[in-house]
């Protein structure tokens, strides 16, 4: 259902920087959409004239079925576009609602696919300027839009009269002709409205929406927050402050400092992707610290940015909402419709390994130890020190230095590497679309087509914007601006990926560690996930949380394998192939550090849990992580991956929420395919792995359950044996585990 999917995907994120009273909020939610409702009875002409001025509006023109005009977006127009693409989208809505025919098929589901076509194309933009170019003139939009778009969304969802024809479809859907697909639809939209609210009625409908009204606010209140406090403690390094630093990073640094305006220095952001290699590698301890804590601390400062109080009032408003449906908590709710079905499932998972990541922790830190006592360094290992002494580790166990990978991590070399695993597995080619033919939002933006090798056929296009600026969002994601759908005409995909690699001086090219190099190709995963789809309908192309991150973490292991080595793995300077004694040493220590991995993961995943099963009452968000990291155990020397008042996974929206576990329950499931292509005849490149790969776990998207969808692949469910082995942990019944660690 594409409006409903679009409206609860970008209504859950989006916020209002202005907090309102409780009756502002209502006056706000009952109203919000009574202006725009008004315009779509305004004149055919009328509506005309909006679109065609309105460039965010308009029909995506152009060659390969049209695209996005990036080239013409302007923040002034966004609001009048969303407001329009409302009023349109819920005249198509009543229209369906108040057809007075019986409700077929036909009539209510498909219909329901195709409204909201308008609204869809101007949340792509919105999309853009949220996690790409975000700025101050965008965010008051945010903030003003909120409450109107979540007022929006609660019209579609307690739609008394849409909801009773979707009901009666589903209802009689086993006793209709539909196919296996159009079921599923009937089957995933029903689930919309009955999980978000439609069942409810008088007071408690009424309170549901205000809650959502509410919460959108909250929602990206927190995200622009921890965006605030990532542009806001930059620090900018002289240059007898750089001892340890690598070439690559020292100069990445000093271009980025002289673009801030601090041309002499040396910047250090507070983004991951600055922070940890700076971890890795500075010698000065002091400076370690003060990064450390800088990047930690986001959210959490005590100022006009703190996300505590923020995130109190989120977990109250959630439980509540649920509690009208009739759950226990919120993660219950949650976790209905997701593979691990139920939260009891999702920590039975985690605690399994839990113990296993904590043992390995204290390891490496007893061998860290040792290494700062052999030095004399008079210290006892903190969280700041944990990657620089690693590396030190690493270099001593193993005789492999990261700086020495890293030579052989070329970014476009890297990219190139990706496009033959997608030939090779998808029967994919990438072709270069010639600068200017497709407009881009930024001129880091560069834009590929995509074809079936054997027939030509156009599959769709492949955007990349792979570098950190201001205003754009930390980390990696994958994005999808149109969907694969055949329905009512073909549409093919418009993919894009997003990373936030230091860019690097004039003509040098840009270097990246293994961990940034596996998540650029987990990265691409998604975007052949949706690249390869084979659905019908927009609704299909929707996700399973627990699920969805499977497919792109398999493609992960696609950077090891030998064709990428041989011939992709080349040395910036010299273009020579990664050395295979270097090889072995990466493969030997594949397993090194995995305890520090799996730990600060699980740690966030476990808190996310926990703190979406608890009772919020007076929840001091703060405390609650202490405490709950002091009952599970968590070493002193790491802390959490995304600290609670940082941890936008769960809090700028609901996409993870409570199911931030999802990545280890697709770990799960990657680990055993790995495993079927391990044992296959032709490897990681086997051709029937590979097509059966596609043709269940890909090209389906959600028209098929996953756990059925798993099992046609690999013919039978994924056991956890697998993903203990890949990390070196121990397996019950096994001997030897240990060996798998390098041990």
């Amino acid at each position: 259902m594409r409006q409903t999917l679009i409206a609860m995907s970008i209504a859950a994120a989006l916020a209002s920087m202005a907090g309102c009273s409780k009756d502002s909020q209502e006056t706000q939610a009952a109203n919000a959409v009574a202006p725009v409702a008004a315009e779509a009875t305004a004149s055919a002409e009328g509506q005309a004239a909006v679109v065609k001025n309105n460039p965010l509006l308009a029909e995506w023109s152009g060659p390969y079925g049209g695209v996005p005009a990036f080239d013409k977006m302007k923040v002034s127009d966004l609001k009048p576009a969303l407001e329009y693409g409302m009023a349109q989208n819920l005249a198509e809505i009543d229209a369906i609602a108040n057809n007075p025919q019986a409700p077929t098929f036909a009539n209510t589901i498909e219909s329901m696919e195709r409204a909201g076509k308008a609204l869809s194309r101007v949340f792509t933009y919105w999309g853009i300027w949220s996690g790409n170019m975000s700025s101050p003139e965008f965010r008051a939009v945010q903030a003003e839009m909120a409450p109107k778009l979540s007022a929006f969304n609660s019209k579609i969802i307690q739609n008394d009269k849409l909801f009773q024809r979707v009901k009666a479809v589903f209802d009689a859907r086993n006793d209709s002709d539909l196919s296996a697909e159009q079921k599923r639809v009937v089957e995933l939209v029903y689930d919309q409205f009955a999980t978000n609210g439609a069942t409810l009625s008088g007071e408690a409908k009424q309170r549901y929406a205000e809650i959502n009204t509410r919460l959108a606010e909250l929602h990206t209140k927190f995200a622009n927050n921890v965006l605030a406090d990532e542009e806001g403690y930059d620090i900018f390094l002289r240059s007898d402050q750089l001892g340890g630093l690598p070439e690559s990073f020292v100069k990445a640094a000093a271009a980025l400092a002289e673009e801030k305006g601090q041309k002499g220095n040396y910047a250090i952001t507070n983004t991951r992707s600055s922070m940890d290699p700076f971890l890795t590698y500075s010698d000065n301890r002091e400076l370690r610290e003060k990064v450390w804590n800088n990047y930690y601390s986001r959210g959490d400062n005590g100022d006009e940015h703190d996300n505590n109080a923020i995130i109190a009032e989120i977990l109250q408003l959630r439980d509540e909402r649920v509690a009208l449906l009739g759950f226990d908590n919120y993660a219950e709710w949650r976790l209905q419709n997701r593979m691990a079905k139920n939260p009891a499932n999702a920590i039975e998972l985690m605690e399994a390994v839990w113990p296993a990541a904590v043992a390995r922790v204290h390891e490496e830190v007893a061998d860290m130890q040792a290494v700062a006592d052999a030095e004399k360094a008079g210290i006892k290992i903190e969280p700041w020190d944990y990657r620089y002494y690693a590396e030190k580790v690493r270099a001593a166990k193993y005789d492999l230095n990261s700086d020495e990978v890293k030579q052989y991590l070329q970014l476009d070399k890297l990219r190139e590497g990706m496009f033959y695993v997608a030939g090779e597995l998808f029967n994919f080619s990438f072709t270069p679309v010639a600068e200017g033919k497709v407009p881009v939002f930024h001129e880091d933006v560069k834009v590929w087509e995509v074809k079936d090798k054997t027939s030509g056929e156009h599959i769709g296009l492949w955007y990349l914007d792979p570098f950190a600026r201001a205003g754009k969002r930390s980390g990696a994601w994958a994005s999808m601006y149109r969907d694969h759908t055949t329905f009512d005409g073909k549409e093919t995909v418009l993919a894009s990926n997003n990373s936030n690699f230091i860019k690097g001086a004039p003509g040098e090219p840009v270097l990246v560690s293994w961990d940034d190099a596996e998540t650029f190709f987990h990265e691409f995963g998604h975007a052949l996930h949706f690249l390869a789809s084979n659905v019908s309908y927009p609704t299909l192309n929707s996700g399973v949380r627990d699920y969805t991150e499977f497919q792109s973490q398999l493609l992960e292991r696609w950077l090891s394998t030998d064709p990428i080595i041989d011939n992709y793995l080349v040395h910036y300077k010299t273009g020579e192939p990664i050395p295979a004694e270097l090889v072995a040493k990466i493969k030997k220590a594949a397993n090194f550090n995995q305890g520090f991995a799996t730990t600060e993961y699980l740690a966030s995943a476990l808190v996310d849990m926990k703190l979406h099963t608890t009772d919020p009452e007076g929840i001091d968000p703060d405390k609650f992580e202490r405490e709950t990291l002091d009952a599970l155990g968590m070493p002193s020397e790491l802390v959490m991956r995304h600290r609670t008042p940082h941890f936008g996974h769960i809090f700028s929206g609901e996409g993870y929420s409570a199911g931030y576990y999802g990545y280890m329950w697709a770990d799960v499931l990657t680990s055993d395919a790995s495993e079927a292509f391990a044992e296959a005849e032709g490897g990681f490149y086997d051709k029937e792995v590979a097509g059966k790969l596609v043709k269940y776990l890909f090209a389906p998207r959600n028209a098929m359950d996953p756990a059925e969808a798993y099992r046609k692949f690999r013919g039978r469910d994924a056991g956890i044996e697998p993903l203990m082995r890949d990390r070196g942990f121990p397996v019950p019944g096994e001997q030897g585990a240990g060996a798998a660690a390098g041990e």
